[in-house]
């Protein structure tokens, strides 16, 4: 059993009497003046500890920094009837849409891009991995998942790279799992080269009673972490490889992967299953980007703001890792609980049934702050929302793009008409031919449509369809679905026609849509 190194770590009150301490922020991904803002909240420099969680909690991955003025401005536009079957909306692991009889569908949209990128396989199978314990996280078994890919041309080298281990990397955590692939859609253009989309939707069912939520309430209830032990895989990878561009650091990146373990996530989702049966469990919330620093900041946010932590109690793979890297690990298959004193014996029961590991970090407290000691030193002493909910808002520069007016120019109408009937023919090769129009069964057969035994429909139909129990006759359908070029070319029209579609592809199979996920990306937001 690995035990943490005791190394010396930059305490709070260090950090008070050394004010004029030069600090790595713009390695970590933080701008000058987000430095700056950080010494005013605290009154201070801050120590290494909170500079690791604020550089990964302010960045974009997890802040929205330059998307929320927009979020904010449309804020919630539903009415009443929109919101007729949702139980649970935006702001929490993932939406909650009643669907009779007791039963509830939980589903969510993820992207994993760049670490696809970099390393294909492991960056395709994590961003499946974290998108279950989503769905975990709201007390539901996850019963399916689907994917939305984007690769460059079809014919350059690296794309092949990139495919195989996408689809090999969600097949191999898939099916290790236990989950039917229902459904998605892959497309290759030149403008995804060294930018491939890779997107992972999960969906999962549970009864209105199971639902749960991600908040640290209660002072005195235990925070505990649970699932596989923390290593040094992912860290920064939310504040640098998520949130930055490939054209500086290239391969020394590398570390920023998470690595997967989808036998360990299997165990994890059991456990966390029978413990929501006992209710043992009063909040819950998985570790994905940022690790521990977003686990307890959002936590306590949502909750009564205030959590103490000792971060040496913590398992680790690596017992040479610092606090600051602890903090900012992105290890996979970890979850954290909020659980109450008298329960706490229960719910250590179940987990030494299922053989997972466990520690008990902390408590909810009444303080308003996190505070996180590391061997008896304080490393860390926030305000929670400073760094989970009241990160920096910038409203970017916009400018019209000159260039998208030739591109829109450049329609069907400026292009030559075929003459001939040799023409004709070599057009209509040419479109047998793509690789976008030719049928994608040497991908889909990768994966296990029907396992579980409850899926209705698969590929190809157009939407994926999973019976929800064997007694209700219920189930659920979904779809996802986009199309890039309309979405250049007009935005705003792009955008409802990609909803109109995954609207269409639901509607066929029969299903009624009661509700819509979107998963989102752009370019850099500096750039106007």
């Amino acid at each position: 059993m690995s035990t943490p190194t005791i190394s010396v770590a930059d305490t709070v009150s260090n950090a008070a009497a050394t004010p004029d301490r030069e600090q790595p922020y713009a390695a970590l991904g933080l701008k000058e003046n987000e430095y700056l803002k950080i010494r005013e909240i605290l009154g201070r420099r801050p120590t290494s500890g909170e500079l690791a969680m604020y550089s990964v909690m302010w960045s974009e991955h997890c802040s929205y920094k330059s998307s929320k003025i927009y979020l904010r401005q449309f804020g919630d536009k539903t009415t009443p009837k929109m919101r007729e079957n949702l139980m649970v909306g935006m702001g929490e692991n993932a939406g909650v849409v009643d669907v009779g009889q007791g039963w509830a569908v939980t589903f969510k949209i993820e992207s994993h891009n760049h670490p696809s990128y970099i390393e294909p396989f492991q960056g395709a199978a994590t961003g499946v991995g974290g998108i279950v314990r989503d769905i975990i996280s709201m007390g539901a078994r996850p019963v399916a998942v689907m994917d939305a890919l984007r690769f460059g041309a079809i014919d350059d080298p690296d794309t092949a790279r990139v495919v195989h281990g996408v689809v090999a990397g969600i097949s191999f955590y898939g099916i290790c799992l236990g989950l039917p692939n229902i459904g998605g859609e892959t497309w290759f253009d030149p403008v995804y080269q060294a930018n491939p989309l890779v997107n992972a939707l999960a969906v999962g069912v549970l009864r209105h009673e199971d639902l749960h939520l991600a908040n640290a309430r209660g002072v005195g209830n235990k925070v505990v972490l649970f699932g596989a032990r923390t290593g040094g895989d992912g860290i920064g990878g939310a504040s640098i490889l998520a949130s930055d561009s490939f054209s500086a650091g290239g391969p020394t990146k590398r570390p920023a992967v998470q690595v997967g373990d989808p036998f360990a996530e299997k165990v994890l989702i059991e456990c966390c299953l029978e413990l929501f049966s006992q209710d043992l469990v009063e909040g819950i919330q998985d570790l994905g980007a940022a690790g521990i620093s977003c686990a307890t900041s959002e936590l306590a946010s949502n909750g009564d703001g205030g959590m103490f932590i000792e971060l040496e109690k913590v398992l680790l793979r690596d017992p040479t890792l610092t606090a600051e890297e602890i903090l900012m690990s992105e290890s996979q298959e970890r979850m954290m609980a909020i659980v109450t004193p008298e329960k706490l014996e229960g719910f250590l029961a179940v987990v030494r049934k299922w053989d997972v590991e466990t520690s008990v970090l902390g408590e909810v407290t009444d303080t308003g702050r996190l505070v996180i000691n590391w061997n008896g030193e304080e490393i860390v002493n926030v305000e929670p929302r400073t760094v989970a909910v009241d990160g920096p808002v910038y409203e970017r520069p916009v400018a019209y793009p000159t260039w998208i007016d030739a591109l829109q120019a450049d329609s069907a109408t400026s292009l030559p008409r075929t003459t001939t009937p040799e023409e004709l023919r070599a057009e209509a090769l040419a479109l047998l031919g793509s690789g976008n129009l030719a049928s994608k069964d040497w991908i889909t057969n990768q994966y296990d449509r029907y396992v579980m035994g409850n899926t209705a429909l698969s590929f190809p139909d157009d939407g994926g369809m999973v019976r929800v129990d064997e007694e209700s006759g219920l189930g659920f359908a979904v779809a996802t679905d986009a199309n890039g070029r309309y979405a250049q070319l007009d935005p705003y029209q792009g955008a409802q026609l990609a909803l109109a579609e995954a609207f269409r592809n639901v509607a066929v199979t029969g299903a009624t849509p009661v509700a819509v996920s979107d998963c989102l990306k752009f370019g850099s937001p500096e750039n106007p």
